[in-house]
C-alpha cells in the first residue's frame, strides 16, 4: 500500500489516520515499508500514525549516533505530534525509542520494542553484510526472518546499493558502533511507561534471551512471543504482531479517554 510523504520543517514522514498517537521508528537497514502492514491497521481502528524517516544516511559522520536520533525523534514529537505518543521501534528504532523514553518521559505515553538493540545484538562483524558479492548480501538479508522468502528483491536490493555505497557504509558502521556502545542496562529501572514487548522466538540478532532480560529490567513490561519469527515480526508476522499490540494497546488508551 503507498502512503503519502509529508514534508514540514526538517521532517519527511507518513501521517495516517486520527486518534491516539503511535510513531513507528525503523531499524538500521529498515524502511517506512517495513511498517505498511501497521500503518493500515491502526489508521483504520482510530489511531493517528505517524511514520518518520529517521535521518541515519543524513547526518554528519562524526553526529551519527544513536543520541543524535533520538534528539531528532523527540524534536518530531515536540514539534509535529505535539502529545504523549506510543512509540514502536525495531531493531535500531526500538533503542532509539528506550533513549527518547529516558530522556523525555513527557513525550511517551507508553513504548513497544520488537528485536530493539539496546542491551545485545550479535556482533558488528556476523551482522553487517560485507560489501560485494550479491549473493552474500542476499544470505544475510535472509538470516534476518525466520521465512528467508520475507527477504524480497527490493530488500535486498536496498541493502546491497547501501552496503556498496561507501559513504553510506562509513555511517552505517558509526550508528552500528554506537548502538554497541550505548548500552541501556542500567538506564531499564528507570523507564517507568507501559512498556510491550513483542519478538520473534527465532530471532538471530537479538536473540530470545534479549527479550527476557528487557522484561526483568523495566518496571511495566509485558512480553509476548511470536513463532517461526525472526527480526521484525512486525513484517514476518504481521496480522499476529497487530492483533498483540492492538489488545495490549487499547484498553490503555480507552482507559485515558
Amino acid at each position: 500500500m503507498l502512503f503519502k510523504i509529508k514534508k514540514q520543517k526538517k521532517y519527511s514522514f507518513i501521517e495516517e489516520g486520527e486518534g491516539h498517537p503511535i510513531v513507528l521508528l525503523h531499524g538500521l537497514m529498515g524502511g517506512l515499508s517495513n511498517f505498511d502492514a501497521m500503518m493500515k491497521y491502526f489508521s483504520s481502528r482510530g489511531y493517528k500514525v505517524y511514520a518518520p524517516n529517521l535521518p541515519i544516511l543524513d547526518m554528519p559522520i562524526l553526529n551519527t549516533n544513536v543520541g543524535n536520533i533520538a534528539k531528532f525523534v523527540s524534536g518530531f514529537l515536540k514539534d509535529i505530534v505535539k502529545e504523549p505518543a506510543t512509540l514502536v521501534g525495531n531493531s535500531l528504532g526500538g533503542h532509539v525509542g528506550l533513549v527518547v523514553t529516558k530522556d523525555h518521559p513527557d513525550l511517551v505515553h507508553s513504548l513497544v520494542l520488537t528485536g530493539s538493540s539496546g542491551l545485545y545484538e550479535k556482533s558488528f562483524g556476523e551482522t553487517f553484510p560485507k560489501r560485494g558479492s550479491y549473493e552474500y548480501v542476499k544470505k544475510k538479508a535472509e538470516e534476518v526472518f525466520f521465512d528467508p522468502k520475507v527477504a524480497t528483491k527490493e530488500i535486498v536490493d536496498e541493502v546491497y546499493d547501501t552496503v556498496n555505497n561507501s559513504k553510506k557504509a562509513i555511517k552505517i558502521l558509526y550508528i552500528a558502533r554506537s548502538a554497541i556502545k550505548h548500552n541501556m542496562k542500567n538506564d531499564l529501572v528507570n523507564i517507568k511507561v507501559p512498556v510491550c514487548l513483542i519478538w520473534g522466538k527465532q530471532d538471530g540478532v537479538t536473540p530470545p534471551e534479549v527479550a527476557v532480560e528487557f522484561e526483568a529490567g523495566l518496571p511495566n513490561a509485558t512480553l509476548h512471543w511470536i513463532d517461526e519469527c525472526g527480526h521484525a515480526a512486525m513484517m514476518e508476522h504481521p496480522e499476529l504482531f497487530n492483533q498483540i499490540l492492538f489488545e495490549w494497546l487499547d484498553p490503555k488508551v480507552k482507559k485515558e479517554k
